[in-house]
C-alpha cells in the first residue's frame, strides 16, 4: 500500500458523515462553553444554570430567522444550479466538447477548465455540470476506445470547488453584499464601525481576486494536464445510461399548460427580462450592488425555466436534483447552534484577541486564510462556515484596522482550498460517475498544493 493510499484510508477511518461532524462540533462547542473562563456563563451560581444557559444560547441559534433564511436561498442556489445542469442546452454544450477529448490529457485539460469558468458563475451549476461532464467523457471513451484515468478524470470535475467562494455566487460574498448582513452578524462590540455591505466591486471584481481566479484558470488545467501524460490509463467500461422513453399521454384540460412550450419559455424570459431592470435600475449598478442570494436564484429560475422550455420539464428536473439540498437543510441550523453558542459565551472575542496578538496587519490575512482551511474540514459550508467564522473575522478585521474584504476573501480562499481535501461537494460526482472518493483524492490533494501557493501568493501581494 502506498503512502497515499494510507493516507486516504487514515481519512476515510477517522471522517463520519458531515451530519456526525456537526453534531460532534455541537458537543465540542458546548464542552468548550462549559469550561471558557471569565465570561458571564461563568459567573452563573452552578453548572446546571451554565449548562441551560448554553443550551437556550444553542436553542436560539438553530432557529435564528435569518441563518434559516439564508439556508433556504442556499439550497435554491444548489437546487436550480442542478436543474439548469440537466437541461438540454448544457447537455448539447457538453457533447460539443467531447470530440476534443482525444487522449487522457486533453480530456482532463478540458473538463478541469470548462468547470472552473461554470463554478464561478454558480456553485451549485458547476458541482453538477462538472459531473455530469466526467460521465459523458467516460461514456465517450467507452465508445471510441479511449484510456482514460478514472479518478484523475473525476478529480476535474470536482475542480470547481476550489474556484467557487471567490465567484458571484460565493456564500459570504453574496451575503455581505446585503444590506444590514454585515451588522446583523457582528459582535455588539464593533457594530458601530461596521459598513451596511461590502458590494461585488471589493470582492468578486477586486484586484486581487481578479488575480487569483486568473490564475487558477491557467494553473489547475495545466496542472491536471501534465498529470493526464504521465498517469496510468485504461478504456472505460461503463454502462451508458439513457433516459427512457415515456410513452405520450393526451393531455387534457389544464395538463397542457404544463406541457406548452410557450408558457414555460415566456414566464423565463419574462423572469429574467425583470433581472435584467432591477440590474439597471439599482442606484449602484457599477458596483455589482444589485447581486444579492435573492437576486441569483432569480435569475437561476428564469435560465432554467428557458432552458427547459416546458414546466412539466423543469418540475421533473426538480424531482431529480431534490435530494442534494439535503446536507444544507439539515446541517445549516446546527451551525448557526455552533455560532450562537460561541457568540453569547465570548469565545468569539477571546479567539479574536488571541489572533490579534499573533498577527500583524500584514500577517493576519495569511492566519485567516489558513484557520478557514482548518475550519472548512470539519464545517464543509462555505455558508456554514461563514455563519462560525464571520464574526470572529469581522471583529478582528475592525480592531486591528485591516479592509475587511480582505479577511473576508482569505477566508473564502481557505475555505475553497481544503474542499479538495473535504469531498463532502463530491458527493453528487460519485452518485453520476460511480467513482469513490478514493479514486479521486490522490488527484484533489495535488490540486490543493497549487491552490494554496496561488492562495497565499495573491493576499501577500495585494
Amino acid at each position: 500500500m502506498s503512502l497515499i493510499e494510507k493516507y486516504i484510508k487514515g481519512i476515510r477511518f477517522l471522517l463520519p458523515s458531515p451530519f456526525s461532524i456537526a453534531l460532534l462540533l455541537t458537543l465540542f462547542a458546548i464542552f468548550l462553553a462549559l469550561i471558557w473562563p471569565n465570561h458571564t456563563l461563568s459567573e452563573n451560581q452552578n453548572w446546571l444554570d451554565k449548562f441551560t444557559n448554553i443550551l437556550n444560547s444553542w436553542n436560539d441559534g438553530l432557529w435564528n430567522v435569518k441563518g434559516l433564511a439564508f439556508a433556504i436561498q442556499m439550497m435554491l442556489m444548489l437546487l436550480l444550479g442542478h436543474v439548469l445542469a440537466l437541461s438540454k442546452p448544457v447537455d448539447s454544450a457538453i457533447n460539443q466538447l467531447l470530440p476534443f477529448c482525444s487522449n487522457n490529457a486533453r480530456s482532463a485539460l478540458i473538463i478541469t477548465f470548462f468547470t472552473l469558468i461554470v463554478s464561478w458563475f454558480n456553485w451549485g451549476l458547476g458541482l453538477v455540470f462538472g459531473a455530469v461532464f466526467c460521465k459523458k467523457i467516460m461514456d465517450y471513451a467507452a465508445k471510441s476506445s479511449i484510456g482514460l484515468n478514472h479518478g484523475l478524470i473525476g478529480a476535474c470535475g470536482y475542480s470547481g470547488l476550489m474556484i467557487w467562494h471567490g465567484g458571484i455566487s460565493g456564500s459570504s460574498l453574496v451575503k455581505i453584499a446585503e444590506r444590514g448582513h454585515l451588522i446583523d452578524l457582528a459582535p455588539e462590540s464593533v457594530k458601530s464601525n461596521v459598513p451596511e455591505l461590502i458590494d461585488f466591486s471589493k470582492t468578486v471584481f477586486s484586484n486581487m481576486n481578479i488575480a487569483v481566479t486568473f490564475s487558477l484558470l491557467v494553473a489547475l488545467p495545466i496542472t491536471m494536464y501534465v498529470l493526464g501524460k504521465k498517469t496510468k490509463v485504461v478504456v472505460p467500461n461503463v454502462k451508458i445510461l439513457t433516459e427512457k422513453n415515456h410513452q405520450k399521454s393526451t393531455l387534457i384540460g389544464l395538463e397542457k399548460f404544463d406541457h406548452s412550450k410557450f408558457v414555460g419559455l415566456f414566464v423565463g424570459f419574462f423572469i429574467l427580462l425583470f433581472c435584467g431592470y432591477l440590474a439597471i435600475s439599482h442606484p449602484y449598478t457599477s458596483s455589482f450592488q444589485f447581486i444579492n442570494p435573492n437576486y441569483l436564484n432569480l435569475t437561476l429560475l428564469g435560465l432554467a425555466l428557458v432552458f427547459h422550455g416546458k414546466i412539466y420539464a423543469f418540475l421533473k428536473a426538480i424531482e431529480k436534483a431534490i435530494g442534494g439540498t439535503a446536507g444544507i437543510l439539515i446541517q445549516f441550523p446546527l451551525y448557526f447552534g455552533i455560532m450562537g453558542i460561541v457568540s453569547e459565551t465570548g469565545i468569539i472575542g477571546d479567539l479574536a484577541a488571541f489572533f490579534q496578538s499573533i498577527s500583524t496587519n500584514y500577517t493576519y490575512p495569511i492566519f485567516t486564510f489558513i484557520s478557514a482551511g482548518m475550519v472548512n474540514f470539519f464545517v464543509p459550508s462555505g455558508g456554514g462556515q461563514w455563519y462560525v467564522q464571520g464574526p470572529l473575522i469581522i471583529q478582528s478585521a475592525i480592531e486591528m484596522e485591516i479592509p475587511l474584504n480582505k479577511s473576508i476573501m482569505a477566508m473564502a480562499y481557505g475555505d475553497q482550498l481544503t474542499n479538495m481535501m473535504q469531498p463532502f461537494w463530491a458527493l453528487p460526482l460519485l452518485g453520476i460517475t460511480g467513482l469513490k472518493a478514493k479514486d479521486i483524492l490522490p488527484y484533489t490533494l495535488i490540486l490543493m498544493v497549487v491552490g494554496f501557493i496561488i492562495f497565499t501568493l495573491g493576499l501577500l501581494i495585494f
